[in-house]
């Protein structure tokens, strides 16, 4: 799952910069308070810009230090230290609807199924990055679905909530960056090398594999 996720982390890293950026024509939209419609979110979001600038020690960071004589780097740059739970609530908080609307279509999502899902994948990857169990978890969280997919998704009704609905969410992602990744091939692997698991357990129904998003 770690492994997948990063990918997707950099896809919406890139998606929510550029996007931003190009539309406001303002490098430096994600420190500037007219970008974003609320006040409270935007003060929190920036204390977190500051901790994590403080505590970087990239080059690209430092370069920019003794380069220039702004406040805060572009958006770009600070993309690369925030973790992604803050870019994300960033995200949710940019003032222009529009924006964000053409960032979710990236993905072929509404704005409400993007936010919901990337919170399950920033999740995901917090219990990976932490080493947490995962496999046969059931997750508090409650996740939003769209009754229109223009791309490949499931079928078969699952329960939301375990890791098999993760992975789904994974693999959409990963459609649409890479089409031709090899996720089913590796997960049927790992299900090979691991008879006595249990798929149930992990939310995996019967004939998970000829679901179109698992073609």
């Amino acid at each position: 799952m770690f492994n997948e996720i990063e990918k997707i982390e950099i896809a919406v890293r890139s998606a929510i910069v550029n996007i931003t950026s190009r539309e406001t024509g303002n490098p430096f939209w994600m420190t500037d308070p007219t970008c974003f419609y609320d006040a409270s979110t935007f003060t929190k979001t920036k204390q977190l810009i500051d901790a994590e600038l403080a505590k970087s020690r990239e080059d690209f960071i430092e370069h920019f230090r003794n380069a220039y004589s702004d406040p805060y780097p572009p958006a770009w740059m600070l993309a690369e230290i925030l973790p992604l739970g803050v870019l994300t609530r960033i995200y949710d908080n940019i003032k222009s609807n529009q924006i964000r609307k053409k960032i979710a279509q990236e993905f072929s999502l509404g704005i409400p199924v993007f936010n919901s899902w990337m919170t399950i994948i920033t999740v995901a990857r917090n219990n990976c990055g932490h080493h947490a169990r995962v496999w046969n978890r059931t997750f508090a969280l409650q996740v939003l679905t769209q009754r229109r997919m223009t791309q490949p998704w499931i079928t078969i009704p699952v329960n939301q909530r375990k890791a098999y609905f993760s992975l789904c969410i994974i693999k959409y992602f990963l459609n649409i960056i890479s089409p031709h990744n090899d996720m089913k091939a590796k997960i049927n692997a790992l299900l090979a090398n691991y008879p006595a698991i249990d798929t149930a357990a992990m939310g995996f129904p019967r004939g998970w594999e000829d679901e179109p998003l698992w073609q």
